[in-house]
């Protein structure tokens, strides 16, 4: 009969082990986004190496059925929009129609995020309560706190989910609004929309 021993290994990760390969893994198999930090803390790793390991992660997938998407501070994995229609397929999911009302909402928020109800609809003219419960739980707008005013009112940004189903890996690439619509969602705001922790 055989004895055998159970050996266990530990491996450490440090700045100058890490490699795309072991981010990538992590990204795969969290939960949901991770912020750089956290990736920091998990690797031991300096800014400057996750931020250039996540750059080079970014390009290695360029060409491949996952993408590296960035909000923010947070990244994750997700399927790149070449292969959304085959998956939506796979799990079962329709295509999601949004109204003319929806998409004037949500290019309101991916443009000038983050953003409070008032100001939505100050721009659009309308009320946009139910456009704005319709966005959020399609998962395509989040609340990301409330606004440092009176009545310390909600505010919004776009989430992961709004950069998945549009094809984008960051709000980088948003178009470049024309000059009139620039200038229309920018006049006659008048309000402050910083985050209070």
């Amino acid at each position: 009969m055989n004895d055998w021993q159970v050996v266990e290994i530990e491996v450490d990760i440090t700045a100058d082990t890490l490699s795309v390969q072991q981010l990538e893994a992590l990204l795969f198999v969290a939960e949901r986004p991770l912020t750089r930090r956290e990736i920091r803390d998990l690797t031991g790793a300096d800014a400057e190496t996750v931020d250039a390991l996540l750059g080079d992660l970014e390009v290695s997938l360029r060409d491949r059925g996952i993408r590296l998407l960035a909000a923010g501070d947070r990244v994750q994995l997700a399927t790149s929009p070449d292969a959304g229609r085959l998956i939506a397929r796979y799990i079962g999911l329709d295509g999601v129609r949004l109204s003319q009302a929806a998409l004037e909402t949500l290019a309101i928020v991916a443009y000038r995020q983050p953003v409070t109800r008032s100001v939505i609809e100050r721009i659009r003219g309308v009320d946009s309560d139910y456009v704005l419960r319709s966005l959020l739980h399609r998962r395509l707008v989040t609340e990301q706190g409330r606004a440092d005013t009176p009545g310390r009112p909600i505010l919004y940004a776009t989430g992961f989910e709004f950069l998945e189903r549009f094809g984008l890996t960051s709000l980088d690439e948003l178009p470049v609004l024309d000059a009139e619509v620039a200038a229309r969602l920018v006049e006659d705001v008048g309000e402050v929309t910083d985050l209070d922790g």
